[in-house]
């Protein structure tokens, strides 16, 4: 009996070891960083906003207080993401199946803007045809489609032609295209990737590297420059920001970007107040104009900087009021940051309408504003209640994806 025993013993650790093998334990879920969605909630509502007429409730977006504004939220948060979800991939699943998933999300988000693209195209359309006014398709950027509807469709596949308030899907195809290798290489050595995104970022400025646009120019956001704060982003998941914490939190550090922001206000407040221009020495503005978003100026990206470390001083992890009800709708807003970015563009430019239309002032101003919050924020909790009910969330994949939902925004 003792033998017999000891045979189905072996079979039975044989078969687990077989099943073992065969079935892999999936790994402990990342916990999701509600910052992140926090901030690309904010920004997003912020990009709406500064996407409509010049009025009282734009005063409230950070482009009137600094150099930089939401795209650099976008950006770097993208960057971050980015790294964060497909690096482990990488280290689980090896860089063909990393890279592969990396490519389903770029064509994702290029399908996602041509069917904006056309959309916005016939709303202009639409509404400049229905009122009798083509200063809308001047002002939107479309009347060369109208002139050159064939050519123009063509240069719209190939990412040359973008109306107005269409320019960041492209910059986030082409971040997301150059992506694996850039990924690869920082997995090993982070330090080099960024040197090297520092270096071209360097040439880009020194020899005026861009992509053509259609049907003049170059891109309004050019990707040889934008990549830094992409690849900044992610070399700060991949262990760049736990290095820094202790510099981070040094009070020089603190005091020094409180004065940066200090200055850049000022400047700014000198665009809006002539009054104040006599107070800027000279030398200084020889210097420091023009701040430059096409190739991301080094202001703004020192800006950026400074918001970004007093931010993450002051805002830890685990504050309560990330779970707060108040600010659930920013979160969810920033959990689905894809489909919100592109609703945004149609109600901002709906919004723009309205108020040419009727003539409104800061009471219609603000109601459209608010409306177009509320939309936002409704069409996420629907998009957030369906991925629950459809049971999208249990699949490692699947979350891979969505947590690496679009994080570039805004014009």
């Amino acid at each position: 009996m003792s033998v017999a025993n000891q045979v189905v013993g072996a079979r039975a650790s044989a078969a687990a070891d077989g099943a073992s093998n065969d079935v892999s334990i999936p790994a402990p879920p990342i916990e999701r960083e509600l910052r992140l969605d926090l901030f690309r909630g904010l920004a997003l509502w912020l990009i709406f906003i500064d996407h409509l007429p010049q009025h009282l409730l734009t005063w409230l977006t950070i482009r009137n207080y600094g150099f930089s504004d939401a795209t650099e939220i976008f950006i770097f948060i993208s960057g971050y993401t980015a790294a964060l979800v497909y690096g482990r991939v990488m280290r689980e699943r090896g860089f063909v199946v990393a890279a592969a998933r990396i490519l389903k999300r770029v064509w994702q988000i290029y399908v996602a803007h041509i069917f904006l693209f056309t959309i916005f195209l016939a709303e202009i359309s639409y509404v400049a045809s229905s009122f009798e006014n083509p200063l809308y398709t001047e002002e939107m950027g479309i009347l060369d489609f109208l002139k050159h509807p064939d050519i123009t469709i063509v240069q719209a596949l190939l990412l040359k032609f973008r109306p107005v308030n269409m320019d960041v899907l492209p910059l986030y195809v082409a971040l997301m295209l150059f992506f694996p290798p850039m990924l690869a290489l920082m997995q090993r050595r982070a330090d080099l990737g960024l040197a090297l995104s520092a270096g071209l970022y360097a040439l880009t400025w020194q020899f005026d590297l861009a992509l053509p646009a259609y049907p003049n120019g170059v891109w309004f956001f050019n990707p040889f420059a934008w990549q830094l704060l992409f690849v900044f982003g992610a070399w700060c998941a991949l262990g760049g920001a736990k290095r820094m914490s202790r510099i981070l939190s040094s009070p020089v550090t603190l005091w020094i970007c409180a004065a940066y922001l200090l200055f850049a206000f000022y400047t700014t407040l000198t665009w809006h107040v002539p009054q104040l221009n006599h107070l800027m020495p000279g030398i200084v503005e020889q210097w420091m104009y023009p701040i430059d978003k096409t190739n991301l100026d080094v202001l703004r990206f020192a800006h950026f900087l400074a918001l970004a470390a007093l931010t993450v001083h002051f805002l830890p992890r685990d504050w309560p009021g990330l779970t707060s009800p108040w600010l659930r709708p920013l979160v969810l807003c920033g959990q689905h940051s894809l489909e919100i970015f592109c609703i945004g563009v149609f109600l901002a430019f709906a919004g723009q309408f309205i108020l040419a239309e009727a003539s409104g002032g800061a009471g219609l101003h603000f109601v459209i504003s608010l409306c177009g919050i509320l939309i936002m924020s409704g069409a996420a909790w629907v998009f957030s209640w369906y991925k629950k009910v459809a049971g999208k969330g249990g699949s490692r994949a699947k979350s891979a994806d969505g947590d690496a939902d679009l994080a570039g925004g805004g014009a």
